[in-house]
């Protein structure tokens, strides 16, 4: 088991830093939909879709 640890540990390391980059990640989304924010980031005067995304919003 310690060899095969000692073998991969670079891999081991690589994975472990993606797995907190994707939860900090997701964790920062859920946040910003809990407090109402959009995720894309732009105005919606030009987006086809603002109704659908904002639609919580103007029941407020």
């Amino acid at each position: 088991m310690i060899d095969w640890l000692a073998a991969n540990w670079v891999n081991i390391l690589v994975i472990a830093l993606v797995a907190v980059m994707i939860f900090f990640a997701a964790r920062s989304l859920i946040k910003d939909k809990k407090a109402g924010k959009s995720s894309c980031g732009c105005s919606c005067a030009n987006c086809a879709l603002a109704g659908k995304c904002h639609s919580q919003n103007k029941k407020k």
